[in-house]
């Protein structure tokens, strides 16, 4: 089993009263679900529809004093606490970044389930293991106490590149990309049975409308890897942006119909001169390149 302190990940808290009730109204999935037991994947979209941020929201058992704890990208953490300070009118409701004190700790691999702070499961995926809410000086005495091996952030990283899970602000970028081209749609992030919440009505109509032509997909690679940001293209034709890479695998956010056609044709898809092989993961459930489906 392995343990890496996340340094690009925050930590906000949002508690009171309505402190339920108000997140339901914003965020993607129904927040009536979260629980010490089950945290869940979601994000605060804007009004037509791109997500503003994802994160993971934690909620912290009564006798530890309660509270929604959102797992999010740290860079973004002030921000998202100015939203939903916008939002909150004259709810009972207190938002605060606790960054500077409380850091992620992902747990992941063969091993014990011992607890350590607050524990939640990656609700994205099961083989993304677990996460903990600690203050960042005890990651080593957390991953000693759970029998896990220290290892730096890049090793998580590789392991989250070679699942294809996409991450905000390298895979796709925050206020340009809807839900279902960051996958959320397939990772758990979208209830599409809840109330109103901000964005609902674009995030819909694209589920039933089926007219998410831009996803997060899997690629591989062989020997350099082409940078982040670097244009994907079939011939001459534009067909999508590089995201993060690791030892040979990829993730890139690409137009599945022109993919689709230029691999039908025996056009290779390129990115700073390197060839990219679309590749399916396991939890993807749209439909692929002929290609990356033979692939499976």
């Amino acid at each position: 089993m392995k343990a890496a302190l996340l340094p690009d990940r925050g930590v906000v808290k949002v508690a009171g009263d309505a402190a339920r009730s108000f997140l339901n109204g914003l965020v993607t999935i129904d927040a009536g679900t979260v629980s010490p037991e089950r945290a869940r994947f979601a994000a605060l979209l804007t009004p037509q529809g791109k997500i503003v941020v994802d994160f993971i929201i934690a909620e912290a058992p009564a006798e530890d004093g309660g509270g929604f704890f959102l797992d999010c990208p740290r860079a973004l953490a002030p921000m998202l606490v100015d939203r939903l300070n916008f939002y909150k009118l004259r709810a009972k409701v207190i938002a605060e970044d606790l960054s500077e004190v409380l850091g992620v700790l992902a747990v992941w691999g063969e091993g014990g389930t011992a607890a350590y702070g607050l524990t939640y499961a990656d609700p994205r995926l099961p083989q993304l293991g677990k996460r903990m809410m600690i203050p960042p000086h005890r990651a080593a005495e957390a991953a000693a106490a759970l029998g896990a091996s220290l290892v730096d952030a890049a090793a998580y990283e590789a392991h989250r590149i070679a699942l294809a899970v996409p991450r905000g602000g390298l895979d796709f970028v925050y206020g340009d990309t809807f839900p279902h081209e960051a996958c959320m749609d397939q990772l758990g992030g979208i209830d599409f049975d809840k109330g109103c919440y901000v964005g609902q009505e674009v995030v819909s109509r694209m589920e039933h409308r089926g007219t998410a032509r831009t996803r997060v997909m899997g690629v591989d690679y062989a020997d350099f890897a082409p940078e982040a940001g670097a244009a994907v293209t079939a011939g001459d034709k534009p067909v999508g942006t590089m995201g993060s890479s690791a030892a040979g695998r990829g993730i890139a956010l690409l137009r599945l119909d022109r993919a689709s056609e230029a691999l039908a044709q025996g056009v290779p898809l390129v990115a700073g001169g390197i060839e990219l092989r679309p590749r399916k993961p396991q939890w993807a459930r749209f439909d692929f390149p002929a290609a990356a489906r033979a692939a499976e």
